[in-house]
């Protein structure tokens, strides 16, 4: 059954109000998986933040008209699945992962905003290291001088204390 003309305004709302907040949307052919498998891609998704949602073309299409991601426009034909997500790495991690261990899910294209992405580069992106791994090795970085420091700041008591033991250490084996 088709979807009357409110509820198509809904759907185009409310994907264009994902697509608002979007860093990433990566589109890819779902032609003949079955719904116990996408179900388990959609479970994926959702633990990674991703907006994962099957669309008709015209619809998805209206949603980013106007937005950064109207580049993507020229890719959208056929049966397709669209992962809209904040964190680029992450939806296209998970969309490549699912792709690798599914021969039927294919990735056509991807986009970021004002770039539209092969699937060459999608894979490329899904390599990188995400958002927390990132952040993790920055905040290691930062801290590494702060450590070295303190390190360094300690080293001068505890020689003081290493000297004072050799110290007594002698004249104990002295008096022996």
């Amino acid at each position: 059954m088709g979807l009357n003309l409110e509820q198509k305004q809904a759907v185009v709302s409310e994907v264009a109000a994902q697509i608002a907040k979007a860093q990433a949307v990566i589109v890819a052919e779902y032609r003949g998986l079955d719904v116990g498998t996408v179900t388990k891609l959609r479970a994926k998704a959702r633990t990674s933040g991703i907006y994962l949602r099957v669309l008709k073309n015209t619809l998805a299409r209206r949603a980013v008209k106007g937005t950064p991601f109207e580049k993507l426009s020229d890719q959208m034909a056929g049966p397709l699945i669209y992962g809209i997500s904040q964190d680029p790495v992450a939806g296209a991690k998970v969309l490549s992962e699912f792709a690798k261990d599914n021969e039927l899910f294919v990735i056509k294209a991807g986009a970021m905003p004002n770039l539209l992405m092969s699937v060459e580069d999608v894979k490329a992106l899904a390599t990188m290291p995400g958002r927390e791994e990132l952040l993790a090795k920055l905040l290691g970085t930062m801290q590494a001088p702060m450590a070295k420091l303190v390190r360094t700041m300690n080293e001068v008591p505890g020689k003081f204390v290493r000297a004072l033991a050799a110290v007594r250490d002698a004249r104990a084996k002295a008096a022996a």
